[in-house]
């Protein structure tokens, strides 16, 4: 086994918890997205064939299956942080505000962090706070930017030594953990404790050699996330115009990004039938298909990171892992609306990633 050694901080509020819903350090969240990006990095080698990468991944991670494809075994992977501490952030600051189209009769300003972070946030007055847990009324905490740290140490088999490198490498440029984190919250930086663990600069010839993008358009033919997409503008990859020593400003651009490539499309009716903003993520505030109904769940496929800058200050990174919208929604709905989601996927995406070159710089 080999020894592999990270200090961790966040560079923004972390809504990573317990199961009271109260901001904690814990392996197993680190263990998921370990494995979540192992995925990205290991798909290619395996041609994109999800029963093969299933097979390695009980190989690595482990498995409690007894199946003729996957016998249980141990996880030759060992995961320990430093420390389980409580997170300490029990109080929000006044947010910043981003317009909002849609919100009220001809549109207002909203609390830029409450429209990325609703769930642990919650209005308060004209203000935001965070939330209370539902059913015992226990206010919720985070784990607070900068402020806290602590160290992953990660045992690894000498054959996967390289893979894992390249997987914390993956982390470093693109992990966010807990709640909300695909809008930025709980946004990653890593810092190697050993000079030889070197992590590289986030750009286009770093991702290049990390061999983990792939055509848009092939992303699209499989129902999982496991590629960054590229088009022919290069890496489906962008880095706000914006930079700043605090989180806060950063949010509020992602928040207005977000705001702009979603309200470009609009709801032609209040029916039951999905609309192209619906290829986007599901569930949509007062805007329910019918045959989906309150319960199904549909990802955004792009995420958003705050990452630091070679200069230190702070950035917002947004990446498309794209992928189809799985059947198992789409054959719910009507003939004729399965035909309006399949004929305009790529249309929809398309639209989307004019706005964020318009809006945001192509990673370079």
């Amino acid at each position: 086994m080999r020894k592999l050694e990270y200090t961790l901080s966040f560079t923004t509020p972390a809504f990573l918890g317990n199961a009271e819903q109260q901001a904690q350090w814990r392996t197993p969240p680190f263990k998921a997205l370990i494995r979540q990006w192992w995925r990205v990095a290991k798909s290619p080698s395996v041609t994109y064939d999800v029963f093969k990468l299933r097979a390695e991944e009980s190989k690595l991670f482990g498995s409690a299956s007894d199946t003729e494809s996957f016998r249980s075994g141990r996880s030759r992977i060992a995961i320990r942080l430093s420390s389980w501490n409580r997170g300490a952030m029990d109080r929000w600051q006044a947010s910043e505000r981003v317009r909002h189209p849609e919100v009220g009769r001809d549109g207002m300003d909203i609390g830029a962090d409450l429209y990325l972070g609703y769930g642990p946030l919650t209005s308060k007055g004209p203000d935001t706070a965070l939330s209370t847990v539902r059913g015992v009324a226990v206010q919720r905490t985070a784990i607070n930017p900068k402020a806290e740290i602590s160290r992953l140490t990660l045992g690894v088999p000498d054959e996967d030594l390289v893979e894992l490198r390249q997987v914390l490498q993956l982390i470093a440029s693109f992990g966010t953990l807990g709640s909300r984190s695909r809008n930025g919250w709980g946004s990653l930086d890593i810092r190697p404790s050993d000079a030889q663990l070197v992590l590289s600069p986030l750009n286009r010839s770093s991702l290049e050699q990390w061999n983990v993008s792939r055509a848009f358009m092939d992303c699209l033919k499989l129902e999982w996330p496991h590629a960054i997409g590229t088009d022919e503008n290069g890496p489906l990859v962008w880095k706000t115009k914006t930079q700043s020593a605090d989180w806060r400003p950063i949010i509020k651009e992602l928040a207005r990004i977000k705001i702009q490539f979603r309200t470009q499309f609009g709801f032609p009716s209040d029916g039951p039938s999905p609309s192209k903003r619906h290829v986007l993520a599901y569930p949509v505030t007062h805007h329910q298909v019918g045959a989906w109904g309150n319960q199904a769940r549909l990802g955004n496929q792009l995420r958003f990171k705050v990452g630091i800058h070679q200069n230190g200050r702070l950035e917002g990174i947004i990446f498309h892992l794209p992928c189809k919208m799985p059947d198992e929604l789409v054959n719910k709905l009507s003939q004729s609306d399965q035909q309006l989601i399949r004929n305009n996927e790529l249309a929809v995406w398309q639209s989307v990633h004019k706005v964020l070159d318009k809006e945001a710089a192509r990673l370079q």
